[in-house]
């Protein structure tokens, strides 16, 4: 699967001055606050056409998938809480270097990092499936003459 990374490759992350850290992590957040609407686009929608299910097992696998929509946007909630932390503690790096480890903080933007790019191949496959189930359910016969009769 690709990477989902917003920076250069390499020892970017060791060598970046603390402003490009923080616009790359400012950047994050913007990107997870997108996702955590998105998110609760995708459980609305699900909701809705889940009314239209007349098979049970069609029914059990949306479940499934509002399931993981919920817990992906409780990963979002986690992340977009620890990307602020992140973003307050850059801050004072910026105002007083000298006072905190770097090579720790570097580490921790890079786990934090990798984090969010398992969390968008997670949040990509969510909405992968949520397209694939409401389209199923849209061309059902069922849907159909449930939907001309009401």
């Amino acid at each position: 699967m690709s990477d989902f990374r917003n920076r250069p490759s390499g020892t970017y992350i060791f060598e970046a001055n603390w402003e490009e850290l923080y616009i790359l992590t400012k950047y994050w957040k913007s990107d997870l606050l997108f996702y955590k609407d998105d998110l609760n686009f995708l459980d609305n929608l699900i909701d809705k056409y889940l009314i239209w299910i007349s098979k049970k097992e069609d029914s059990e696998a949306v479940r499934k998938i509002d399931n993981s929509i919920l817990e992906t946007a409780k990963k979002c909630a986690d992340l977009l809480k620890r990307v602020e932390k992140h973003l307050k503690r850059l801050a004072k790096l910026m105002e007083d270097p000298f006072k905190h480890d770097s090579h720790q903080f570097r580490t921790e933007h890079q786990q934090l990092e990798s984090d969010i790019s398992n969390f968008v191949k997670v949040f990509r496959n969510n909405r992968k499936e949520v397209f694939e189930v409401t389209s199923l359910v849209v061309e059902s016969d069922k849907f159909i003459r449930q939907f001309v009769v009401g």
